[in-house]
């Protein structure tokens, strides 16, 4: 689900600054943006990442700001002797010839630079990750409790729709008794009792919607635990809308009255949106 948090970090190489932002997606998808100096860090802050977070397309970012050193520059004598001498020899074949200072700070070699630690880089900036994904982690959590109260509204409309269904098949029944027996009093010939009842079994076996609803109920009873889970359930609770879609489709399939039509219509509607607030779900 998206997220997004932030931090920085004083050492003894300069401030660390860390981001970390996600959106929705299917699978973990990292993505890394460093600076050239911690470049070298990145399979460590992956692995580091993937222990925290199963799912998302995920930016980090990590920048390294130096601190001032009380030293100042130190340059390369050796280099910087080389570059004397070529410059004094350019100078007499080209007496119009000149070099900027600044154009000969730019020569690999010349500013000397101080050994970096890359383990203690690497620790510093592993400690700054932790603590921004802790930041992170806890945005999702509280967007995921906001995401799991509005998916059990829903399954509230899905079980009262349920209910009413239920409710309704025994008057469903009578009626389909009754056009029943209207047609056989329409008709000239006389029909026998018996094949009457068989006629009257078959067509209450094509409406039975019984256990579509009792699965339901099993659904809806799963998914309510499964939000109720602090492990990564989003690929769960995307099945389990599956298994939603095909009895509602089926009840709609059996229907021969308008409320159960409209109660598949409205089962449809709310299992669609639990389906988009799932996509949100680790």
């Amino acid at each position: 689900m998206t997220a997004y948090a932030s931090g920085e970090r004083a050492t003894a190489f300069g401030t660390l600054a860390c981001e970390v932002r996600a959106v929705n997606h299917r699978f973990l998808e990292p993505g890394f943006r460093l600076s050239e100096e911690l470049r070298g860090l990145e399979p460590a802050l992956r692995e580091k990442l993937a222990q925290r977070i199963a799912r998302g397309k995920v930016d980090v970012g990590f920048r390294l700001r130096a601190a001032a050193s009380s030293e100042g520059l130190k340059l390369n004598p050796q280099v910087l002797d080389q570059l004397s001498a070529l410059a004094l020899e350019m100078s007499g074949r080209f007496p119009g010839f000149k070099v900027e200072f600044t154009e000969l700070l730019r020569q690999p070699g010349l500013i000397e630079q101080a050994e970096v630690d890359a383990e203690g880089l690497q620790a510093e900036c592993l400690a700054l990750m932790d603590a921004v994904l802790d930041d992170f982690v806890a945005a999702r959590e509280r967007e995921g409790a906001a995401l799991a109260a509005a998916m059990r509204e829903r399954l509230d409309g899905i079980e009262r729709i349920v209910a009413e269904v239920k409710m309704a098949l025994p008057e469903i029944r009578t009626a389909l008794r009754a056009r029943l027996d209207a047609r056989i009093a329409d008709l000239k010939q006389p029909l026998d009792p018996g094949r009457l009842e068989q006629e009257l079994v078959l067509q209450l076996q094509k409406i039975d919607v019984d256990e579509e609803l009792d699965r339901l109920g099993a659904h809806i009873a799963e998914m309510r635990r499964t939000l109720a889970s602090r492990e990564a359930v989003g690929r769960r609770l995307d099945f389990l809308l599956q298994e939603f879609n095909r009895e509602a489709n089926t009840l709609g399939s059996k229907s021969i009255d308008a409320r159960s039509s409209a109660a598949s219509v409205e089962l449809k509607v709310l299992i669609e949106q639990l389906r988009e607030q799932v996509q949100n779900i680790e």
